[in-house]
């Protein structure tokens, strides 16, 4: 059975040993995670852009409206 205890020590005891090695190895290791979020991020703003842009005319338009209702009365 795989013991995470002794895992965790030989991760501490690297880090410690060889902290550059260590530090250099967990950012490649981590880079692909990071390019996944960023391409991600950017399609849910493009998505939720047109959106926004949307509500904003349609909430233009019901101010646009209201006002001339109460420049009627």
């Amino acid at each position: 059975m795989f013991d995470l205890k002794a895992w965790a020590e030989c991760v501490v005891e690297w880090a410690a040993q060889d902290p550059y090695g260590f530090l250099t190895t967990v950012i490649l290791a981590l880079t692909p995670l990071f390019l996944a979020s960023a391409v991600q991020s950017r399609k849910l703003a493009k998505m939720i852009e047109p959106r926004e842009k949307e509500q904003k005319k349609q909430k233009r338009q019901e101010n646009i409206a209201k006002a001339k209702r109460l420049k009627k009365d």
